[in-house]
């Protein structure tokens, strides 16, 4: 059975999925990247390998994406045929799962973003990624500030009667904002309702300005799994907004639909995550521009290589990297 490769390599998180020709998932992970994403995705593709062999041992990778932040790093330690933006992947997932979408939300751990799709296809998109508050990472640093377990802020939230207001345009006004209404007595519940309708403010004034926001609207990302933060959006916009099971994963869903679309096949090998690899930065020097050059090597061989502006930058410090490696050897 053909089966296809997605991982989507987030600044908090990496996930990654294995599915089958008809955009069924046969495997999932989600894991923190913890500021290795080569770890995190050595991790992620053992996870996978130990389901595929549990559940489905005739299935065979034939096929790679990679998205996220750290996607053209994966890409060239994966060999993957894919390497798309974060806009694509998520729309192509949802999209696979919710074919009369027309806006989705997605909130992420420091970034978060509006797609907007008509008949089908994306026709706009925001952004944002200029400041944290009402993004993942927000919400856990003010989970330990209150002793509150983050997954049970939903919980809280629905309890609440009357959501205390919150300053929510900026992460260093809302904490204080939130310290000073905790130290007054508002109720811990009402505080927590209180952010995630903030959460919802800050997103609909910022990246959702100026879009036509229009239902079927679905909600995506990991904050999505906060019943507080839906109810919210439901509120603020009139609508129903849908949450899928998977909805943490539609980024990589959609970018292994899009390997697989692509049409490009290649037998994978999980055995992949045993191999050693390593990135190396190096200054061209070569022009005024001094290009910051990332290599990225395979057992100490060079597999690919960006940043440079110009072929003869990439050139240099790849001689310069060899001339380095031949010098060291005794």
């Amino acid at each position: 059975m053909k089966a296809y490769l997605g991982v989507d390599v987030g600044s908090i998180s990496t996930k990654a999925v294995v599915a089958d020709g008809d955009g069924q998932v046969l495997a999932r992970s989600y894991l923190w990247t913890e500021g290795n994403p080569l770890r995190a995705v050595k991790r992620v593709l053992s996870e996978l390998a130990e389901q595929v062999d549990a559940a489905h041992p005739d299935a065979r990778v034939v096929a790679v994406g990679a998205t996220g932040s750290a996607r053209e790093l994966i890409g060239a330690v994966l060999g993957a045929q894919v390497v798309k933006n974060e806009i694509t992947a998520h729309a192509v997932g949802t999209l696979s799962r919710h074919a009369d979408v027309r806006t989705i939300f997605e909130i992420g751990g420091q970034d978060s973003k509006i797609i907007i799709v008509r008949d089908g296809v994306p026709v706009d998109y925001a952004m944002n990624t200029l400041c944290a508050a009402g993004t993942g990472s927000f919400l856990s640093s003010q989970a330990r500030r209150l002793d509150v377990p983050v997954e049970e802020f939903g919980d809280y939230a629905l309890r609440s009667k009357k959501p205390t207001k919150i300053a929510g345009r900026c992460t260093v006004f809302a904490e204080s904002d939130l310290v000073h209404k905790a130290q007054i007595g508002h109720p811990v519940e009402d505080i927590i309702a209180g952010l995630c309708n903030a959460i919802v403010g800050n997103y609909l004034n910022n990246v959702g300005k100026g879009k036509e926001i229009l239902a079927p609207i679905v909600f995506q990302g990991g904050v999505s799994k906060n019943v507080g933060v839906v109810k919210s959006f439901e509120d603020a916009t009139g609508e129903e907004v849908y949450v899928d099971d998977d909805g943490h994963l539609m980024g990589a869903l959609g970018v292994a639909l899009v390997a697989r679309d692509e049409g490009v096949e290649s037998l994978f090998d999980f055995a992949v995550r045993d191999v050693k690899f390593e990135t190396v930065g190096e200054e061209c020097g070569g022009c005024p521009n001094d290009c910051e050059v990332v290599l990225v090597l395979r057992d100490g061989e060079f597999i690919d290589g960006w940043g440079n502006r110009c072929a003869r930058g990439m050139e240099r410090v790849r001689t310069h990297l060899a001339s380095s490696v031949e010098s060291a050897v005794p």
